[in-house]
């Protein structure tokens, strides 16, 4: 019960609850919320260690820029934090680096899980798909084509939804590419072990059906994509 409360009362700030509408969707840096919502950083700092506290904000380093902070929300603090569907929504294109992994993945569970349109890039993308990442796939019942990689500029369109699975393709992407979602998945190549693609695959999973009740229901009401 006390654990409860003080959810309630770090969400009674409008501020934080802003911060929470913004986590809810996606991973962000402090500086990030700061100019998103307009707060002040030191602000925003203050916020973030109440939301902290509460429990519903962890914190988690940058894979990229080793210096940076992400921000992300609690699976288990997202029940009742439902925000309102976006709109414009005709596509939804994942990215990463090398389009190797985590971008594929997401793309796959993506289609087979909302039965709408999905697509992936990479910044760099690599010449194949990962073994690793064809053979998790397989084991969960989904497809890759090992040979199908793609660049950002060759893919993204101007209604798609751009979702950067990685730290580096976040930071390295600029406007008109600038992904509007991050989710901050640590690298399974680093490690390049059956384990680490398998828990790359769940939170990956996680995140999908989190987020896809925000996103399909703007689609859906947009008809067949052509």
């Amino acid at each position: 019960m006390q654990g409860r409360a003080r959810i309630h009362a770090a969400l009674g700030d409008p501020a934080r609850l802003a911060i929470v509408d913004a986590l809810t969707l996606g991973d962000a840096s402090p500086g990030e919320i700061a100019h998103d919502l307009q707060i002040p950083t030191n602000l925003v700092a203050h916020h973030v260690k109440v939301l902290t506290d509460a429990g519903l904000v962890v914190r988690g380093r940058s894979e990229g820029d080793r210096r940076r902070t992400y921000l992300r929300l609690r699976p288990e603090a997202l029940t009742a934090l439902n925000p309102a569907p976006l709109t414009g929504v005709g596509r939804v294109v994942f990215v990463c680096t090398r389009n190797s992994a985590r971008s594929q993945l997401a793309a796959a569970l993506w289609s087979e899980r909302t039965h709408t349109p999905a697509a992936s890039a990479g910044t760099q993308p690599a010449e194949r798909v990962h073994p690793r990442a064809v053979a998790v796939a397989h084991r969960h019942g989904l497809a890759l084509d090992p040979s199908s990689t793609n660049r950002v500029a060759d893919i993204v369109r101007d209604d798609d939804l751009v979702i950067a699975v990685c730290d580096n393709a976040h930071e390295e992407l600029t406007a008109p590419a600038r992904p509007r979602l991050h989710w901050s998945v640590p690298d399974p190549v680093r490690l390049d072990t059956d384990d680490a693609f398998e828990t790359a695959f769940a939170d990956l999973a996680a995140r999908v059906d989190r987020v896809a009740p925000v996103i399909t229901p703007a689609m859906t009401s947009r008809g067949p994509h052509d």
